[in-house]
């Protein structure tokens, strides 16, 4: 009988994993919501009207007034002509919406009677309600279990899957360094990248070794043998504090990076705290980014659930090679340079829904905010004022918040040669993803071929940067961080605070306990 066919690849997550294939079709057409203008918008009305008298069969009488009183402003023909007329003005079909019910909220709650304040919360849900309806239907998912197989993932899908049932992906194409590849090794899913294009069906046995780099599949309708399951951790991460020392006594932070609000529920805040949170893999369309109390909810959350450890959350870092839905013919957004603090500052509808959920996330625990792409000083003051307006806002509604210490992702070549320059960053965080790409002057699909040539340079700049922190907080949250081989040239530069994936915790604990603070390993190691 003929043997499996193995295919050679990539590894971009280690592990072993088999099951039945899914293969992924990309759709063509866009997903509800993301297009459409104003009929997109009158459709979502609809809809939430639809909902709404759908709740109101059956309801008691005063739920019925609450929802005839939604209905009515609902089909309020000035309502929609304000978001018109937003929407002449090129404004986004959303955030016209969100501004209209925005400024309606604002005059109710500065009434004079409280029935009227009260009704600002009735326009705050048909606001959030209609937001819902324009983020359309999400992607169905797919089996547990199944191994993905496509041309690529998007990381909406990826978070949205559950992978506590195993399973594991194979990409014809990808990256090791794209952001489903980041996910997949932070939960420790199994994945190969590169495979080329080869033939499968779905539910046709499929094993993909992340260790090796390869696909296994059936031949001449031989089945494959079952994989090894991977191997657990080796070190119980929950018995473990987040403050250690090297071997000659330096005091180590050692917090994780957390990408999806799944994570979230595995934060013992015994352990460790929140070095990074990136809020982009939780806004998976332009709805959710203009929904505040969605986006508070996600921040009240991981806040709760780490107690008294501190928690950075990282403001959208859209744009790029990570757009958003909804947000695809803005001009530009395609380009390496309109992204992350760049478009918060030309979309400041976006940023100001952002800093307002996290302003009043602040309340519930120990919150800074880090923003995202800086190159220059001025954006951290433009954004730093964006974030006083808010809380000023939020003020005269007497609704609680506070304002966390605003710090800055270095990323950017020039800002990282020039961060005595930066005085209003509270702190400073190296994301050394970006950073190796725009040293070696790469692509995203390539960095992973340069990587390792470029660490040289990254260490180089890094030991130079830290010099200029002037004893401001300084942290690393990138796949550098991750990695015990560079841990030696980390520490000789000076860092002392590693952020990284949750499943790389034990392996750089480790690492740092055999080694002193200049890099060098201790004596008998």
């Amino acid at each position: 009988m003929a043997a499996p066919l193995r295919l050679t690849a990539k590894s971009a997550s280690p592990g072993i994993a088999s099951g039945p294939a899914f293969v992924a079709e990309r759709p063509d057409a866009p997903a509800p919501g993301t297009a459409g203008g104003y009929a997109a918008l009158e459709k979502a009305i609809d809809i939430s009207i639809g909902e709404l008298e759908r709740l109101a069969d059956g309801a008691d009488a005063e739920s019925r007034d609450i929802i005839d009183f939604q209905i009515e402003v609902l089909r309020d023909p000035t309502i929609a002509e304000a978001t018109g007329a937003r929407m002449e003005a090129d404004e986004n079909v959303v955030f016209a919406w969100v501004a209209t019910l925005d400024a309606y909220i604002g005059e109710l709650e500065a009434a004079d009677e409280e029935q009227m304040r009260a009704r600002a919360v009735d326009i705050l849900d048909i606001k959030n309600r209609v937001l819902g309806a324009l983020a359309g239907t999400p992607v169905a998912d797919f089996p547990p279990g199944s191994i993905f197989v496509g041309k690529d993932m998007e990381p909406s899908r990826f978070l949205a899957h559950d992978w506590s049932k195993g399973g594991g992906i194979a990409l014809f194409a990808g990256s090791t360094a794209g952001h489903v590849a980041l996910l997949a090794r932070a939960k420790s899913v199994p994945m190969v990248i590169g495979t080329g294009r080869f033939s499968a069906a779905d539910g046709d046995p499929v094993g993909v070794d992340g260790d090796a780099g390869a696909v296994v599949l059936k031949a001449g309708g031989m089945l494959i043998s079952p994989l090894a399951p991977a191997q657990a951790p080796t070190a119980d991460t929950q018995n473990e504090s987040s403050e250690l020392r090297t071997a000659d006594g330096v005091p180590v932070l050692l917090s994780i990076n957390i990408n999806d609000p799944a994570e979230i529920d595995a934060l013992d805040p015994a352990t460790t705290g929140v070095g990074l949170m990136r809020s982009e893999f939780s806004v998976t369309s332009i709805a959710d980014a203009a929904n505040e109390e969605r986006q508070l909810a996600i921040y009240r959350r991981v806040l709760e659930q780490a107690g008294d450890r501190p928690v950075i959350i990282r403001m959208l870092d859209i744009g790029g090679d990570k757009p958003l839905a909804g947000l695809e013919d803005l001009p530009g957004l395609s380009a390496s340079g309109l992204r992350g603090i760049r478009l918060l500052l030309a979309r400041p509808e976006i940023a100001r829904v952002q800093a307002r959920a996290l302003l009043r996330a602040a309340v519930f625990g120990r919150l800074s905010v880090m923003l995202p792409m800086v190159t220059f000083p001025d954006e951290i003051d433009r954004m730093r004022e964006l974030f006083r307006e808010e809380a000023e806002k939020l003020g005269r509604r007497s609704l609680l918040h506070r304002m966390p210490p605003i710090g800055m992702m270095v990323e950017v070549p020039a800002a990282a040669l020039m961060l005595d320059t930066f005085g209003s960053a509270a702190f400073f965080s190296f994301g050394t993803n970006d950073l190796t790409q725009y040293l070696a002057a790469s692509s995203r699909d390539d960095i992973e071929a340069d990587a390792g040539n470029a660490a040289p340079a990254v260490l180089r700049l890094l030991a130079q940067a830290v010099k200029l922190t002037a004893g401001k907080p300084v942290s690393i949250c990138g796949d550098m961080a991750g990695n015990p081989h560079y841990l030696p040239g980390l520490l000789a530069a000076g860092l002392r605070h590693f952020s990284v994936a949750p499943a790389r915790r034990p392996a750089i604990r480790s690492a740092i306990i055999g080694l002193n603070a200049d890099g060098t390993k201790a004596a008998g190691e």
